[in-house]
């Protein structure tokens, strides 16, 4: 979302809600804009700006500001970074100045700035640097005088604040553009929904009274079965076949009938078989009922008369 665009907003809130002193300040303070919108490359220029025309209160004002509005809200682990950044910052001043014959401005910077890097022993040689004869050649100052170093710094300072915004939340008011659009997404998602849901409530409905106006004339069929029952009227028309779905596996029912009265008359011959078969077993052996009692009694009369004739003959 466009920054100006919120900065509208802004004022329009500030006009509807009287505060003119506040936008009066607003608008001077937004003329002095020194975070360039949150873009890494107007930043930079805007600092090379204040090296390059030696405005040395600009630049502290600017880096100051970036300190207290960006750099303090980052986490402990990127102190480290912003130091060195803002330490070269003040070392591109000196060595710019110094190839521009500015020793007045040389001057001025320890001036201002030695309470402030007094304590820092990464600064303690540099005091030397206004009193020292080309120090482009001098061991501790060449290196800064490199065009490899300052290119260096610049795009390390440049990819730094590019990270830095990317990774930093946005205000409410900057989002408020893509709150709007996905409010409207999800208000076109819930419409979309609640149209389907009421297409289904109508074909429930629909199919709801279809359902009732058939229980309804089976219920009037019912009521006119009964009464022809009770009177007698009653035909074979009036009688609704019972809708009975058929087995799985058809099967003709005489067929089942035929082997089971097929079974009862084997059943029957096998028990016939087996009574004749016993009944010859007898005979042939001998051993019927019947003729064993014959046979025994025919034998004991036999020998009653054996024995009579024999006991008489000796009495005589």
């Amino acid at each position: 979302m466009a920054t100006n665009f919120v900065d509208n907003l802004v004022k329009e809130f500030l006009i509807f809600r009287g505060f003119s002193g506040t936008l009066k300040q607003f608008d001077a303070e937004l003329k002095n804009d020194k975070d360039q919108s949150f873009r890494a490359d107007k930043i930079v220029d805007q600092l090379m700006v204040c090296i390059n025309t030696h405005d040395l209160d600009t630049l502290v004002q600017y880096i100051n500001h970036l300190n207290c509005n960006i750099f303090s809200k980052l986490e402990q682990s990127f102190t480290t970074a912003v130091k060195k950044l803002q330490q070269g910052i003040y070392k591109l001043y000196l060595v710019t100045a110094y190839n521009n014959n500015k020793n007045d401005k040389i001057t001025e910077f320890f001036q201002k700035m030695s309470s402030e890097l007094q304590g820092v022993s990464e600064w303690k040689d540099w005091f030397f640097f206004p009193f020292c004869k080309n120090p482009e050649e001098h061991s501790t100052f060449s290196l800064y005088f490199t065009k490899q170093y300052q290119d260096t710094l610049l795009i390390s300072l440049h990819n730094f604040l590019s990270t830095i915004f990317q990774c930093m939340p946005q205000p409410t008011l900057t989002r408020a553009d893509a709150e709007v659009c996905l409010i409207k997404r999800l208000q076109d998602e819930n419409s979309l929904l609640r149209n389907r849901i009421q297409t289904l409530q109508a074909q429930q409905a629909t199919s709801g009274g279809i359902q009732g106006h058939q229980s309804r004339l089976s219920s009037f069929n019912n009521q006119e079965f009964n009464k022809k029952m009770a009177s007698g009227t009653l035909t074979l028309n009036d009688i609704i076949p019972l809708d009975i779905s058929p087995p799985p596996h058809i099967v003709d029912d005489f067929f089942i009938i035929a082997a089971e009265t097929l079974g009862v008359v084997n059943n029957a011959s096998e028990t016939q078989a087996k009574g004749l078969k016993s009944l010859i077993r007898n005979i042939s052996s001998g051993g019927s009922p019947v003729m064993g009692r014959k046979d025994g009694s025919a034998a004991v009369d036999k020998n009653k008369r054996r024995s009579g004739s024999v006991g008489g003959n000796k009495k005589e």
